[in-house]
Protein backbone atom coordinates (compact mmCIF):
# COMPACT_ATOMS: atom_id res chain seq x y z
CA UNK A 1 0.00 0.00 0.00
CA UNK A 2 1.52 3.25 -1.03
CA UNK A 3 0.57 6.73 0.24
CA UNK A 4 1.37 10.42 -1.49
CA UNK A 5 2.28 12.88 0.80
CA UNK A 6 1.90 16.85 0.41
CA UNK A 7 4.75 19.21 0.39
CA UNK A 8 4.23 22.15 2.69
CA UNK A 9 4.16 23.96 -0.99
CA UNK A 10 0.84 22.06 -2.20
CA UNK A 11 3.08 20.05 -4.37
CA UNK A 12 2.90 16.09 -4.23
CA UNK A 13 5.72 13.99 -2.74
CA UNK A 14 7.37 11.07 -4.09
CA UNK A 15 4.98 7.67 -3.02
CA UNK A 16 6.33 6.05 -0.30
CA UNK A 17 6.08 2.78 1.32
CA UNK A 18 5.11 1.91 4.80
CA UNK A 19 7.77 -0.48 5.52
CA UNK A 20 11.12 0.85 6.49
CA UNK A 21 13.13 -1.42 5.12
CA UNK A 22 14.05 -2.14 1.71
CA UNK A 23 13.98 -6.17 2.23
CA UNK A 24 10.77 -7.57 4.07
CA UNK A 25 11.50 -10.00 6.03
CA UNK A 26 9.80 -13.63 5.82
CA UNK A 27 7.13 -14.35 8.06
CA UNK A 28 8.70 -16.61 11.59
CA UNK A 29 6.44 -19.59 11.89
CA UNK A 30 6.03 -19.55 16.17
CA UNK A 31 5.25 -23.17 17.69
CA UNK A 32 1.26 -22.92 18.95
CA UNK A 33 0.61 -21.86 22.74
CA UNK A 34 4.14 -20.01 22.86
CA UNK A 35 3.99 -16.47 23.50
CA UNK A 36 5.51 -14.37 20.60
CA UNK A 37 7.45 -12.64 22.95
CA UNK A 38 9.64 -15.52 24.88
CA UNK A 39 11.88 -16.65 22.33
CA UNK A 40 13.24 -12.78 22.12
CA UNK A 41 12.99 -12.57 25.88
CA UNK A 42 15.02 -15.62 26.08
CA UNK A 43 17.51 -14.65 23.39
CA UNK A 44 17.99 -11.49 25.35
CA UNK A 45 18.84 -12.70 28.70
CA UNK A 46 21.07 -15.44 27.23
CA UNK A 47 23.39 -12.49 26.37
CA UNK A 48 23.20 -10.81 29.36
CA UNK A 49 26.61 -10.30 31.46
CA UNK A 50 26.65 -12.40 34.03
CA UNK A 51 27.26 -10.29 37.45
CA UNK A 52 30.37 -10.61 39.52
CA UNK A 53 29.75 -13.06 41.72
CA UNK A 54 26.58 -14.81 40.65
CA UNK A 55 25.11 -18.55 41.90
CA UNK A 56 26.99 -20.97 39.21
CA UNK A 57 25.48 -24.29 39.22
CA UNK A 58 28.22 -25.66 40.88
CA UNK A 59 28.37 -23.35 43.76
CA UNK A 60 28.50 -24.17 47.48
CA UNK A 61 24.51 -23.59 48.09
CA UNK A 62 24.15 -25.63 45.42
CA UNK A 63 26.49 -28.39 45.90
CA UNK A 64 25.27 -29.76 49.30
CA UNK A 65 21.25 -30.41 48.17
CA UNK A 66 23.20 -32.30 45.31
CA UNK A 67 25.34 -34.70 48.03
CA UNK A 68 22.19 -34.79 49.75
CA UNK A 69 20.21 -35.98 46.91
CA UNK A 70 23.21 -38.18 45.89
CA UNK A 71 23.63 -39.71 49.35
CA UNK A 72 20.05 -40.40 49.85
CA UNK A 73 19.58 -42.40 46.53
CA UNK A 74 22.19 -44.95 47.85
CA UNK A 75 21.83 -44.23 51.70
CA UNK A 76 18.38 -43.65 52.94
CA UNK A 77 17.66 -42.24 56.11
CA UNK A 78 15.45 -44.92 56.32
CA UNK A 79 18.07 -47.51 55.64
CA UNK A 80 20.89 -45.77 57.55
CA UNK A 81 18.13 -46.46 60.35
CA UNK A 82 17.01 -49.77 59.76
CA UNK A 83 20.97 -50.89 59.99
CA UNK A 84 22.04 -49.07 63.02
CA UNK A 85 19.11 -50.86 64.67
CA UNK A 86 19.78 -54.15 63.41
CA UNK A 87 23.33 -53.76 64.27
CA UNK A 88 21.94 -52.62 67.68
CA UNK A 89 20.09 -55.84 67.71
CA UNK A 90 23.33 -57.86 66.77
CA UNK A 91 25.70 -56.39 69.22
CA UNK A 92 23.18 -56.41 72.52
CA UNK A 93 22.83 -60.34 72.07
CA UNK A 94 26.45 -60.61 71.45
CA UNK A 95 26.55 -59.18 74.43
CA UNK A 96 23.71 -61.11 76.37
CA UNK A 97 25.26 -64.37 75.07
CA UNK A 98 28.47 -63.66 76.36
CA UNK A 99 27.36 -62.99 79.26
CA UNK A 100 25.99 -66.35 79.50
CA UNK A 101 29.37 -68.24 78.05
CA UNK A 102 27.92 -68.88 74.81
CA UNK A 103 28.51 -66.71 71.14
CA UNK A 104 25.73 -65.14 69.29
CA UNK A 105 26.81 -67.32 66.06
CA UNK A 106 25.45 -70.53 68.29
CA UNK A 107 21.64 -69.78 67.61
CA UNK A 108 19.44 -69.29 64.61
CA UNK A 109 18.55 -65.64 64.95
CA UNK A 110 16.78 -63.67 61.93
CA UNK A 111 17.35 -60.32 60.84
CA UNK A 112 13.60 -60.13 62.93
CA UNK A 113 15.45 -61.23 66.14
CA UNK A 114 18.12 -58.44 66.31
CA UNK A 115 15.13 -55.74 65.51
CA UNK A 116 12.46 -56.57 67.57
CA UNK A 117 15.48 -56.93 70.44
CA UNK A 118 16.74 -53.02 69.70
CA UNK A 119 13.70 -51.29 70.13
CA UNK A 120 13.50 -50.98 73.68
CA UNK A 121 17.22 -50.20 74.07
CA UNK A 122 17.62 -47.98 70.82
CA UNK A 123 14.47 -46.26 70.95
CA UNK A 124 16.12 -43.88 74.06
CA UNK A 125 19.08 -42.63 72.47
CA UNK A 126 17.34 -42.25 69.33
CA UNK A 127 15.47 -39.15 70.91
CA UNK A 128 18.39 -37.98 72.45
CA UNK A 129 20.67 -37.75 69.13
CA UNK A 130 17.35 -36.50 67.72
CA UNK A 131 16.35 -33.93 69.86
CA UNK A 132 19.67 -32.24 70.33
CA UNK A 133 20.03 -32.39 66.59
CA UNK A 134 16.86 -30.54 66.31
CA UNK A 135 18.01 -27.95 68.79
CA UNK A 136 21.01 -27.42 67.22
CA UNK A 137 19.23 -26.55 63.84
CA UNK A 138 16.68 -24.34 65.81
CA UNK A 139 19.74 -22.42 67.43
CA UNK A 140 21.74 -22.08 64.12
CA UNK A 141 18.66 -20.80 62.15
CA UNK A 142 18.51 -18.27 65.05
CA UNK A 143 22.32 -16.76 64.56
CA UNK A 144 21.28 -16.31 60.73
CA UNK A 145 17.95 -15.01 60.68
CA UNK A 146 17.44 -13.23 64.13
CA UNK A 147 20.33 -11.97 64.88
CA UNK A 148 21.06 -8.44 63.52
CA UNK A 149 24.34 -8.39 60.91
CA UNK A 150 26.59 -6.56 63.27
CA UNK A 151 26.21 -8.70 66.12
CA UNK A 152 26.25 -12.06 64.10
CA UNK A 153 30.23 -11.10 62.99
CA UNK A 154 30.91 -11.19 66.43
CA UNK A 155 28.95 -14.03 67.18
CA UNK A 156 30.83 -15.59 64.44
CA UNK A 157 34.42 -14.71 65.49
CA UNK A 158 33.65 -16.59 68.87
CA UNK A 159 32.06 -19.57 67.62
CA UNK A 160 33.87 -20.23 64.87
CA UNK A 161 37.21 -20.91 66.61
CA UNK A 162 35.40 -22.60 69.13
CA UNK A 163 33.43 -25.08 67.42
CA UNK A 164 36.94 -25.73 64.95
CA UNK A 165 39.20 -26.26 68.62
CA UNK A 166 36.26 -28.49 69.92
CA UNK A 167 36.05 -30.56 67.04
CA UNK A 168 39.84 -31.22 66.33
CA UNK A 169 39.96 -31.87 70.03
CA UNK A 170 36.71 -34.69 69.63
CA UNK A 171 38.46 -36.00 66.77
CA UNK A 172 41.97 -36.53 68.43
CA UNK A 173 40.47 -37.98 71.34
CA UNK A 174 38.98 -40.71 69.47
CA UNK A 175 41.76 -41.09 66.90
CA UNK A 176 44.38 -41.18 70.22
CA UNK A 177 41.96 -44.10 71.53
CA UNK A 178 41.39 -45.84 68.52
CA UNK A 179 45.57 -46.53 67.71
CA UNK A 180 47.06 -45.83 71.28
CA UNK A 181 45.75 -45.98 74.59
CA UNK A 182 42.51 -45.54 76.17
CA UNK A 183 41.03 -42.39 76.75
CA UNK A 184 37.41 -42.76 77.72
CA UNK A 185 36.32 -44.35 81.05
CA UNK A 186 35.30 -47.65 81.24
CA UNK A 187 32.01 -46.78 81.87
CA UNK A 188 31.31 -44.98 78.98
CA UNK A 189 32.78 -46.78 75.96
CA UNK A 190 30.54 -45.11 73.66
CA UNK A 191 32.04 -42.54 74.00
CA UNK A 192 34.87 -42.64 71.31
CA UNK A 193 32.36 -42.72 68.51
CA UNK A 194 30.58 -40.34 69.71
CA UNK A 195 33.54 -38.20 70.15
CA UNK A 196 34.32 -38.85 66.27
CA UNK A 197 30.81 -38.24 65.00
CA UNK A 198 30.54 -34.69 66.93
CA UNK A 199 33.77 -33.95 66.75
CA UNK A 200 33.50 -34.39 62.34
CA UNK A 201 29.88 -32.23 62.45
CA UNK A 202 31.97 -29.29 64.56
CA UNK A 203 34.79 -29.03 62.23
CA UNK A 204 32.46 -29.30 58.63
CA UNK A 205 30.38 -26.50 61.22
CA UNK A 206 32.74 -24.14 61.33
CA UNK A 207 34.34 -24.72 58.03
CA UNK A 208 30.75 -23.61 56.59
CA UNK A 209 30.61 -20.66 58.45
CA UNK A 210 34.10 -19.26 57.76
CA UNK A 211 33.93 -19.41 53.99
CA UNK A 212 30.95 -16.34 53.83
CA UNK A 213 33.30 -14.16 55.68
CA UNK A 214 36.35 -15.36 53.92
CA UNK A 215 33.98 -13.84 50.54
CA UNK A 216 33.20 -10.72 52.16
CA UNK A 217 36.72 -9.77 52.98
CA UNK A 218 37.45 -9.41 48.79
CA UNK A 219 34.23 -8.21 47.52
CA UNK A 220 35.82 -6.40 44.79
CA UNK A 221 36.44 -9.82 43.65
CA UNK A 222 34.48 -13.03 42.05
CA UNK A 223 33.85 -15.84 44.82
CA UNK A 224 36.19 -18.54 44.42
CA UNK A 225 33.79 -21.48 44.40
CA UNK A 226 34.80 -24.96 44.47
CA UNK A 227 34.10 -27.49 41.94
CA UNK A 228 30.84 -29.53 42.20
CA UNK A 229 32.72 -33.01 42.59
CA UNK A 230 34.71 -31.36 45.24
CA UNK A 231 31.96 -30.21 47.35
CA UNK A 232 30.20 -33.35 46.56
CA UNK A 233 32.59 -35.87 47.36
CA UNK A 234 33.51 -33.35 51.03
CA UNK A 235 30.20 -34.32 52.38
CA UNK A 236 29.98 -37.82 50.93
CA UNK A 237 33.52 -37.79 53.72
CA UNK A 238 31.30 -36.11 56.41
CA UNK A 239 28.73 -38.34 55.86
CA UNK A 240 31.20 -41.39 56.03
CA UNK A 241 32.94 -40.46 58.86
CA UNK A 242 29.52 -39.37 60.98
CA UNK A 243 28.29 -42.89 59.91
CA UNK A 244 31.22 -44.62 61.35
CA UNK A 245 31.27 -43.28 64.12
CA UNK A 246 27.83 -43.67 65.22
CA UNK A 247 27.81 -47.71 64.20
CA UNK A 248 31.12 -47.03 66.66
CA UNK A 249 29.17 -45.90 69.74
CA UNK A 250 26.18 -47.98 68.78
CA UNK A 251 27.91 -51.51 68.95
CA UNK A 252 29.41 -50.30 72.28
CA UNK A 253 26.71 -49.01 73.93
CA UNK A 254 24.39 -52.43 72.57
CA UNK A 255 26.70 -54.49 74.21
CA UNK A 256 26.82 -52.74 77.38
CA UNK A 257 22.80 -53.00 77.18
CA UNK A 258 23.13 -56.45 76.42
CA UNK A 259 25.32 -57.25 79.10
CA UNK A 260 22.91 -55.48 81.88
CA UNK A 261 19.89 -57.50 80.75
CA UNK A 262 21.90 -60.30 81.57
CA UNK A 263 22.26 -59.64 84.88
CA UNK A 264 19.31 -58.65 85.52
CA UNK A 265 18.53 -62.13 83.95
CA UNK A 266 20.61 -63.79 86.76
CA UNK A 267 19.53 -61.66 89.48
CA UNK A 268 15.59 -62.82 88.35
CA UNK A 269 16.42 -66.68 87.52
CA UNK A 270 14.49 -67.84 90.45
CA UNK A 271 10.79 -66.11 88.97
CA UNK A 272 11.47 -67.60 85.57
CA UNK A 273 9.15 -70.77 84.47
CA UNK A 274 10.79 -74.26 85.68
CA UNK A 275 11.17 -76.36 82.14
CA UNK A 276 11.73 -80.50 82.47
CA UNK A 277 13.46 -81.84 79.26
CA UNK A 278 12.34 -84.90 78.39
CA UNK A 279 14.43 -86.61 75.69
CA UNK A 280 14.75 -90.27 73.51
CA UNK A 281 18.40 -90.65 74.37
CA UNK A 282 20.51 -89.73 76.99
CA UNK A 283 21.63 -86.34 77.14
CA UNK A 284 23.93 -85.95 79.75
CA UNK A 285 23.58 -83.08 80.94
CA UNK A 286 25.70 -82.79 84.49
CA UNK A 287 25.55 -78.98 85.61
CA UNK A 288 24.81 -77.60 89.32
CA UNK A 289 20.41 -78.67 90.30
CA UNK A 290 20.40 -80.13 86.83
CA UNK A 291 18.96 -84.08 87.60
CA UNK A 292 18.87 -86.74 85.46
CA UNK A 293 15.36 -89.19 85.90
CA UNK A 294 15.95 -92.57 83.85
CA UNK A 295 11.81 -93.88 83.37
CA UNK A 296 11.13 -97.74 83.91
CA UNK A 297 8.37 -97.89 81.20
CA UNK A 298 9.93 -99.98 78.04
CA UNK A 299 7.29 -98.24 76.02
CA UNK A 300 7.76 -95.03 76.74
CA UNK A 301 9.05 -92.23 73.99
CA UNK A 302 10.88 -90.10 76.00
CA UNK A 303 13.15 -92.33 78.39
CA UNK A 304 14.97 -89.61 80.22
CA UNK A 305 13.94 -86.42 82.35
CA UNK A 306 15.99 -83.57 83.07
CA UNK A 307 14.60 -81.46 85.71
CA UNK A 308 15.99 -77.47 87.14
CA UNK A 309 16.45 -76.24 84.03
CA UNK A 310 15.84 -72.63 82.95
CA UNK A 311 14.72 -71.29 79.34
CA UNK A 312 16.28 -68.29 78.47
CA UNK A 313 16.27 -68.49 74.79
CA UNK A 314 14.60 -70.04 71.82
CA UNK A 315 15.52 -69.31 68.14
CA UNK A 316 15.06 -71.32 65.02
CA UNK A 317 15.66 -74.89 66.39
CA UNK A 318 18.00 -74.42 68.99
CA UNK A 319 16.57 -73.98 72.84
CA UNK A 320 19.86 -71.88 75.40
CA UNK A 321 18.96 -73.32 78.64
CA UNK A 322 20.43 -72.68 82.01
CA UNK A 323 20.52 -74.66 85.15
CA UNK A 324 18.35 -73.28 87.94
CA UNK A 325 20.92 -72.65 90.17
CA UNK A 326 23.12 -70.91 86.92
CA UNK A 327 25.60 -68.48 88.38
CA UNK A 328 28.18 -66.06 86.07
CA UNK A 329 31.09 -66.96 87.85
CA UNK A 330 30.14 -70.61 87.93
CA UNK A 331 27.85 -72.13 85.37
CA UNK A 332 27.48 -73.59 81.80
CA UNK A 333 25.09 -72.35 79.37
CA UNK A 334 22.96 -75.84 77.64
CA UNK A 335 22.31 -75.69 74.11
CA UNK A 336 19.40 -78.41 72.91
CA UNK A 337 18.41 -78.88 69.26
CA UNK A 338 14.71 -78.55 68.36
CA UNK A 339 13.56 -82.26 67.36
CA UNK A 340 11.11 -84.92 67.74
CA UNK A 341 13.71 -86.48 70.00
CA UNK A 342 13.35 -83.51 72.62
CA UNK A 343 10.50 -82.07 74.43
CA UNK A 344 10.32 -79.46 76.60
CA UNK A 345 7.39 -78.78 79.46
CA UNK A 346 7.09 -75.22 81.27
CA UNK A 347 5.61 -74.39 84.69
CA UNK A 348 5.26 -71.73 87.27
CA UNK A 349 8.55 -71.44 89.39
CA UNK A 350 8.73 -73.56 92.52
CA UNK A 351 5.49 -75.74 91.51
CA UNK A 352 5.48 -79.41 92.98
CA UNK A 353 5.97 -81.88 90.00
CA UNK A 354 5.97 -85.70 90.45
CA UNK A 355 10.19 -86.96 89.53
CA UNK A 356 8.58 -89.83 87.23
CA UNK A 357 8.55 -89.76 83.63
Amino acid sequence: MTTTAKTPEGGAAEPSTEAASPVASPPVALPQGRAPGLDGMAAARAHEPREAGAESPMSDASALPKALKILGSVVAPTTLLTALMYYFGRQAYAGLLWYFGSDVTVLDLTVQDYLNNSVAGFIPPLIAAAGATLLALWLHQLLVEAVPPATRQIVLRVLIPAAAIAGITMVSLAVVDLVMAPVFPAAFPEGRGLSLSIGVLLLSYATQLLRPLIVARRPKQAPQRAPGAVAVAEWGAVFILVSVGLFWAVGTYAIGVGVDYAQQFETSLPTHPDVVAYSEKRLSLQAPGVREVTCQDPDAAYRFRYDGLKLTLQSGNQYLLLPAGWTHDNGAAILIPRSDKVRLEFSQPGQVRTATC
